[in-house]
């Protein structure tokens, strides 16, 4: 008889004897794939057969799975062209997946090929340097730091009714939500159409119909497979409703979003990649593409991935007690409010590892319900939950339910790296928590300072800053409030490097627990920057010229006077981008001149005034084109 399909391993379940008892009864599998994480969130991925895998399970086990070099994983100036060699050490901490691959049917038992997804750490010279060794020791020195203060500051623990002696243990949960764009376009979808039905929110919550349905169902009941408990799937607030042409070409344009159980922070994170790769199998399935870009199309809305994360202790009677929940006179215990002042006041150091990409700029911009300003909201009232979109950290609490107390950070696109934002979370709280635990801070004095005024004294949190808002940021505040009260939000991906270098003083927050060191913290700064110019330059820039070209001049026969006025709108900004009449450099030419000199900051800046110009060409085009059709 046939063993039951097998979607995981499970950590209990990762000893020699088990494994190969598992492999013998599901012969199926016929590969693994030893899956490591770089710095820029990439995961290996290869075809080991799995006899070899089984002649050496003790290796894989217990030693190095794999050798491997810097060629296939991005660690500049660690895993160079003269010292590349790269091992790969198996994580048996987590599950190891089960990749079905139902194009291939084993010849043998008529089932789909599979591959062990085994996930692994990188090492370089008896070093871990991956992402996943880095949240690894995140979570490891935040629960450690966090039982040294309990244990060290047992009245700290008193308002959350428990006493020192009664804890055994810290644990952290963490969730992520999925958002993202499923395209079949045969037919010309006018962009102002996509925008009037999410400026209308026609979409949001909708019935999903034809494979837009069945794509979404069957990606629920797979992560029901997978042991993922999905929670919830649903239309977002982008796209138009699915259509069929009358030749029978799709026109599918629709943005969704998944959601699922929260898991330990480096089960959480592992779940996420594996719930990609089910979206991405089951519509490729159906013909539909999936794009996980954080702004897929300027003027549309942009898919975010929130990061949820909450702290437990667990007790020694088996019992456990939200770290973060406060009493009934607070929103928080003194643990969240110092958290929460962390994760806000260490941010600037932090966001490099969570927006790292020109297309996540793209989409954090004002007005977008984008979370660009360092604020946070904890609830209009104790019995009114934070549901303040324009924040950067909303406060979830249920006054029903203790361990529901956590916080949401809304910065984070699907292409973030979640496990270095993770790691970035966890060091900015813990920051946090050691000043005001060794300080003696109680609830009513860490309200107080979060409750500042711009101006007024702060003794852990800027002076000049405000960070606590229950308002719409972009409508209470203008445009100069927001950037002295809340800090400048950063353009590029460059200025968001520069946090680095401007604010020196925040950088142990990184390293302490040599959770990051200086080298990894050298080697990402390299890799995000080289991906910015190589981007901007090789893939942006020739797709702007590639639309450019495109907008063609369409009135050479119209009587409608105002189409040549129009028409010469639209060439004037084409030039300028492309090529002036003046002889200057159009201003791709300058971004590119810029790159050669090694002048970053001039091309950042040349990159906003690009996407400006742009966003105004692309109007006044749509103008010419519509009033000229109207005339034809």
């Amino acid at each position: 008889m046939q063993a039951q399909t097998i979607n995981f391993i499970s950590p209990e379940e990762l000893s020699k004897d088990k494994l190969l008892s598992i492999l013998s009864e599901h012969p199926e599998i016929r590969f693994v794939s030893v899956a490591g994480v770089d710095l820029m969130g990439h995961e290996t991925d290869e075809k080991i057969p799995v006899q070899v895998f089984i002649e050496d399970i003790d290796s894989f086990l217990s030693g190095i799975a794999v050798n491997t070099d810097g060629s296939s994983v991005i660690l500049p100036d660690i895993a160079t062209i003269n010292n590349a060699k790269i091992d790969m050490r198996a994580d048996t901490s987590v599950k190891w997946w089960v990749d079905r691959n139902v194009d291939n049917t084993d010849p043998v038992t008529g089932l789909p090929v599979c591959t062990l997804k085994i996930p692994c750490f990188l090492i370089h010279h008896e070093k871990a340097v991956d992402s996943r060794s880095i949240l690894k020791r995140a979570v490891e020195h935040f629960e450690r730091q966090v039982i040294d203060l309990i244990r060290s500051h047992p009245e700290a623990v008193a308002s959350l009714g428990i006493t020192a002696d009664e804890v055994e243990g810290v644990e952290i949960t963490a969730a992520t939500e999925l958002e993202f764009w499923a395209r079949a376009q045969e037919d010309n979808l006018e962009l102002e159409e996509l925008s009037t039905s999410q400026e209308l929110k026609e979409q949001y919550w909708a019935r999903t119909q034809g494979d837009i349905r069945t794509g979404l169902e069957r990606t629920l009941m797979t992560m029901s497979e997978y042991g993922l408990s999905p929670e919830m799937g649903h239309k977002e607030v982008g796209g138009v409703k699915s259509r069929v042409s009358n030749n029978g070409n799709r026109s599918i344009m629709e943005q969704l979003e998944v959601d699922w159980r929260y898991d330990n922070a480096m089960q959480a994170a592992d779940n996420e990649l594996m719930v990609k790769l089910i979206i991405k199998e089951t519509f490729r399935k159906l013909d539909i593409d999936v794009t996980f870009l954080a702004k897929p199309m300027e003027g549309l809305a942009g898919s975010g991935e929130h990061h949820h994360m909450g702290v437990v202790l667990r007790l020694k009677n088996g019992n456990k007690v939200n770290l973060f929940t406060g009493g009934d006179d607070h929103f928080l215990s003194r643990w969240g409010y110092a958290a929460l002042m962390g994760l806000l006041h260490n941010y600037e150091i932090t966001a490099p590892f969570i927006v790292q990409s020109n297309d996540a700029f793209r989409r954090l911009k004002k007005g977008y319900e984008a979370p660009i300003c360092i604020v946070a909201s904890l609830g209009r009232t104790l019995q009114v939950p934070s549901r303040n979109r324009t924040v950067l950290v909303g406060v979830i609490r249920d006054t029903e339910d203790s361990f529901a107390t956590r916080f949401e950070l809304r910065s984070p696109n699907p292409h973030t790296n979640t496990y270095l934002a993770m790691a970035t979370m966890l060091q900015s709280m813990l920051d946090g928590i050691e000043w005001a635990v060794t300080r003696g801070k109680d609830e009513d004095q860490l309200l107080a300072e979060l409750n500042k005024e711009p101006g007024d004294q702060a003794e852990y949190l800027e002076q000049d800053r405000m960070y606590r808002t229950e308002e719409d940021v972009f409508t209470a505040f203008t445009d100069e409030e927001r950037d002295a009260w809340f800090g400048r939000v950063p353009a590029s991906v460059w200025e968001n490097v520069k946090s680095f270098d401007l604010y020196p003083q925040k950088m142990p927050v990184l390293t302490e627990g040599d959770v990051f060191t200086p080298e990894l913290i050298h080697s990402f700064r390299i890799a995000i920057t080289d991906k910015w110019r190589v981007e901007l330059e090789h893939r942006i820039i020739p797709n702007f010229i590639k639309e450019i070209r495109s907008m063609c001049c369409r009135h050479k026969n119209s009587n409608n006077p105002g189409d040549e006025e129009r028409w010469q709108e639209v060439q004037d900004l084409r030039c300028l981008l492309m090529n002036p009449s003046d002889g200057k450099p159009g201003i791709f030419d300058q971004i590119h001149n810029a790159f050669n000199a090694g002048d970053y900051q001039t091309a950042s800046d040349l990159q906003e005034t690009m996407y400006d110009v742009m966003k105004t060409l692309r109007l006044k085009y749509h103008d010419y084109r519509v009033h000229f059709l109207d005339y034809a």
